[in-house]
């Protein structure tokens, strides 16, 4: 541990033209290059997201829409180029100041002011999106650089822990009905779609529909093994009847065995179409293989994850109400636990990690609007500038423990220039930069076809 912190804290005598411009002496052309060639590509990516979310309204834009539009186009492109020029930018400015490197003034520390000074450039409305998109990433990164120095360990099927969980949490919310009130956030429409409209709280208290009287049981005694037995004899007598204390109105195996078909096939269609959207080059040269793309397991994996988490959570939330002769939005807690059995069937950790950071950001709005918490200004400010500056910091140190999908954008982002960073002085910190960068490099088929990047501005011959 000290070894670790001896090399952290060792500086290395290199400018920042051997690291990051050697085609030009000059840190002013270093930026101005990165910021002509992120200009192009910016407006290609935010002119796709916001064209994708106008045509998701459903409805023919108006000249106002238009002109929104528009602004957000050029207002979210400046952010996103000012992140990449100023990166360099603050680069330069703190090896000048400081007169040397550091490990933590390679990328991190660069990174983090230019990351808190571009999103102050966009739109208020869209800064929460992109802290959890970047909070999400990061969090796969941390995990990977403790992972490759030893400190943790991954275990089988860990991404269905903290789906289960997160999941569990958000499902005992919902059936609170505080997503009406205090949690009012867009993915617990998506849970309306998981586990039906039926299962929205708040709950209402509700009496027997006949006056019979019930049917006579022995308690539960908890202390005695009888109990599994007790519960699996009232979950079969639930599977044939409806309590009252039930939301439906068929039989809970009805109802727990169509709610899962609608989302299964809902899955299906979706993988399907994805499928045919990512291979539509293919299917305009007719090169398209129906057989292997569309007819094979992995295309039923979405489908059966979503309908048997469905079926899973009614069942076993139906089972509970016949147990216990009453309703309670506890009851969503082993019930989506058991229920994340499913992502094992689809264990995506972006779908994961994005669930448990949805979960942690309304939990704490809750809290704060509870005052449990203390509301600190400025934390999604700070949260985008520290995750950011984690996924440069891998991406320049440690390519190998960050997504390739975002390595292919700081390669895009900068200009194609990342993967012309001289990393060889920084191999000093013990993880092989300059081996990572050429093997992830090689990996991405990212060739650079000329001796400069994009805009290089060169000083020299």
């Amino acid at each position: 541990m000290t070894n670790a912190l001896s090399r952290f804290l060792t500086p290395v005598d290199c400018t920042c033209k051997d690291f990051n411009h050697p085609w030009t002496d000059s840190c002013v052309n270093a930026s101005v290059g990165i910021l002509l060639g992120a200009i192009p590509y910016s407006l290609r990516i935010y002119t796709m997201v916001y064209a994708l979310s106008l045509i998701m309204r459903h409805r023919i834009p108006h000249i106002a829409d238009l002109k929104r539009t528009l602004q957000g186009i050029l207002q979210s492109s400046a952010f996103l180029v000012s992140n990449s020029y100023s990166f360099i930018m603050f680069n330069c400015l703190l090896r000048r100041l400081i007169g040397r490197y550091y490990c933590a003034t390679v990328a991190f520390v660069p990174c983090f002011i230019s990351s808190f000074a571009s999103i102050l450039v966009e739109r208020p409305a869209r800064r929460p999106l992109l802290t959890l998109y970047v909070a999400n990433l990061a969090t796969e990164t941390l995990w990977h650089l403790a992972e490759a120095r030893g400190y943790v360990r991954s275990i089988a099927q860990g991404q269905a822990l903290i789906f289960g969980i997160s999941i569990s949490a958000l499902l005992y919310l919902y059936r609170l009905g505080l997503h009406k009130t205090t949690c009012k956030d867009s993915l617990f429409n998506i849970l309306r779609f998981f586990v039906g409209k039926t299962e929205e709280g708040p709950i209402v208290p509700k009496e027997p529909v006949a006056p019979t009287p019930p049917r006579s049981r022995a308690p539960l005694d908890f202390r005695s093994i009888n109990v599994l037995v007790q519960l699996y004899t009232r979950f079969l007598d639930a599977a044939k009847s409806r309590h009252h204390t039930c939301p439906h109105r068929d039989h809970c195996w009805r109802y727990a065995l169509v709610g899962g078909i609608k989302p299964f096939v809902g899955g299906v269609g979706l993988q399907v179409a994805l499928r045919l959207v990512m291979n539509l080059k293919k299917i305009v040269q007719m090169k398209f293989d129906v057989r292997k793309s569309i007819f094979n397991k992995q295309t039923l994996n979405l489908g059966i994850f979503l309908g048997c988490f469905s079926f899973i959570y009614k069942g076993v939330s139906c089972g509970m109400r016949h147990s216990f002769g009453r309703d309670d939005p506890l009851y969503a807690i082993p019930a989506g636990l058991l229920a994340s059995v499913s992502f094992t069937k689809y264990p995506d950790v972006t779908v994961a990690l994005y669930v448990m950071w949805k979960a942690l950001q309304i939990s704490y709005n809750l809290g704060i609007k509870e005052g449990v918490l203390p509301h600190i200004s400025g934390f999604t400010l700070f949260l985008y500038s520290f995750c950011t500056a984690v996924l440069f910091h891998a991406g320049i140190l440690e390519p190998k423990t960050i997504r390739p999908s975002y390595y292919k954008f700081l390669y895009a982002i900068s200009g194609e220039r990342i993967n012309r960073f001289n990393l060889e002085p920084f191999n000093i910190y013990g993880q092989n930069a300059s081996e990572q960068m050429q093997e992830v490099s090689r990996q991405l088929n990212l060739v650079n076809k000329s001796p400069l990047p994009k805009f290089s501005l060169a000083t020299w011959k």
